[in-house]
């Protein structure tokens, strides 16, 4: 399916690709089609794109990756809505608010996170009512901390795979059996 959307263009679809949400996201309940978009930067950041009103999209991102303290707990019967027999078994997003201008003030909504089973493709935005999560909750510094430490471990990754190429002694005659080197 190909669709053409506010933000990102016209973008092709794939049915293995698309994400149904039964009951909408909050305040859109007749939105309902969905996919995730990379736009491909650095930010960790993707997209929730309705597919159903190209207008809208979400930004979202796992909060693992800004707060490893993070719990959602499911019931019994969200499991079921999601297909799903663990937690463990899915995707979790938090959907973010970026104010224009200052993304320093950037906040994920923690206390209604979207879960998503990628192997059925159906998700569900859960209200999680036994915790102290906000709406609102300023995450730039957490994130921007988190991206420096990858960033860092990257950089020390390719300094060693570097270390370790310059660091192997390369005898090429010993790479070829002796029987396929014209001796002189």
């Amino acid at each position: 399916m190909k669709i053409s959307t506010v933000n990102f263009g016209a973008l092709e679809v794939g049915g293995e690709e698309i994400i149904t949400f039964p009951e909408g996201i909050l305040g859109f309940p007749e939105l309902q089609r969905y996919c995730l978009v990379d736009p491909g930067d650095d930010t960790l950041i993707l997209w929730l794109q309705s597919l159903d009103d190209p207008r809208i999209a979400f930004a979202v991102l796992e909060p693992k990756i800004y707060k490893s303290d993070y719990i959602v707990k499911l019931s019994a019967q969200e499991l079921k809505l999601l297909k799903l027999d663990s937690i463990n078994q899915s995707i979790v997003f938090t959907i973010l608010t970026i104010p224009r201008g200052d993304a320093t003030q950037m906040t994920a909504n923690l206390k209604a996170p979207i879960v998503v089973n990628l192997k059925e493709q159906v998700g569900r935005q859960v209200v999680l009512q036994e915790n102290e999560y906000t709406l609102k909750h300023l995450m730039f510094r957490e994130l921007k901390a988190q991206l420096a430490t990858i960033a860092a471990s990257k950089a020390a990754q390719a300094k060693e795979q570097a270390r370790m190429a310059t660091s192997l002694p390369i005898n090429l005659r010993s790479m070829v059996p002796s029987s396929q080197v014209k001796s002189l």
